[in-house]
């Protein structure tokens, strides 16, 4: 049960996780030089800034997009001003087998192996009521942002167990002793947590509250070779939001505390405290960064 995580009464076993980082100082435990990640939905937005924060602490990383076609020139242009390997690949979340694909072949062009894995990709609900919007809709809301997030879980879910059991990579050469263990980390959002207003959009919210249990449930399945935690934003000022009306979001400015959306690049911490060494201590956590939305 749980790859040897619990025994037969039900207990977790002592010493699941690898020893935390031994190191005094902080900043080292931020950096990701030398590890290899794969952050989907990096075309744009949040995944962009994501990947561009962990080329920045070091890391090799792969970055997966659905239609943004500019994902390819960002890789060439992180590669350029970062000095790491950055490569941009078409892939469909939605689509098990394309995803599993795409990681392994991932995995052994960056050299056998996985050390992060985001899980952005994902789309809004702009239809309204749930009484009102196509099921078609809801069926695309929920296969991107929540079956997508479960497919990708899967995919490096098996090379984490394998690096974490076995002590080796995909090309069946022992790990360096720099490896500590998996990270995935999926894009949640306070959604999952609140019902947003004046907006109505009951299908995104739902998938979203599964993003989260997803992530705390795996957190139990993985804790002897990965981390799984979860990052909620609140209202950030991306592509994914453009459709919505100006008048909307004042709306939205009244219930924030603070006052404004966010930028991407203000997720950037978040996601390289997850990561990194610097959370060695941190699973089944979902880390809520809204400037104070879901305090009121």
């Amino acid at each position: 049960m749980s790859d040897g995580g619990i025994n037969v009464e039900g207990n977790f076993n002592h010493g699941n996780a690898i020893a935390g980082p031994g190191a005094e100082r902080i900043m080292p435990l931020f950096s990701l030089k030398g590890k290899t990640a794969i952050v989907t939905g990096a075309g744009a937005g949040i995944g962009l800034a994501v990947a561009q924060a962990y080329a920045e602490a070091g890391a090799n990383v792969a970055i997966w997009y659905n239609s943004n076609n500019h994902a390819v020139e960002r890789a060439a242009e992180m590669e350029r001003e970062y000095g790491v390997k950055c490569r941009a690949y078409k892939v469909n979340t939605t689509i098990y087998t394309d995803v599993q694909k795409a990681t392994d072949d991932i995995v052994k062009e960056f050299g056998g192996r996985l050390d992060i894995f985001v899980a952005n990709s994902g789309i809004p609900w702009t239809q309204g009521p749930a009484l009102e919007g196509d099921l078609s809709h809801y069926h695309d809301v929920v296969n991107i942002d929540l079956d997508g997030t479960f497919y990708c879980a899967r995919a490096a879910g098996r090379h984490f167990r394998r690096q974490g059991l076995e002590g080796t990579d995909a090309n069946g050469k022992v790990l360096d002793q720099n490896y500590s263990c998996g990270s995935f980390i999926a894009t949640a959002s306070i959604s999952g947590h609140i019902v947003n207003i004046p907006q109505l959009q009951a299908a995104y919210n739902a998938a979203k509250a599964g993003v989260i249990q997803l992530c705390k449930s795996l957190a139990i399945e993985w804790v002897k070779f990965a981390k799984v935690n979860s990052v909620s934003p609140g209202y950030i000022a991306t592509e994914i939001s453009s459709f919505i009306p100006q008048e909307m979001r004042v709306i939205w400015k009244n219930k924030i505390p603070m006052g404004r959306e966010a930028h991407a690049n203000e997720l950037k911490g978040a996601f390289l405290f997850l990561a990194s060494d610097a959370s060695s201590y941190v699973t089944g956590a979902d880390l809520v960064v809204d400037g104070g939305y879901t305090l009121v």
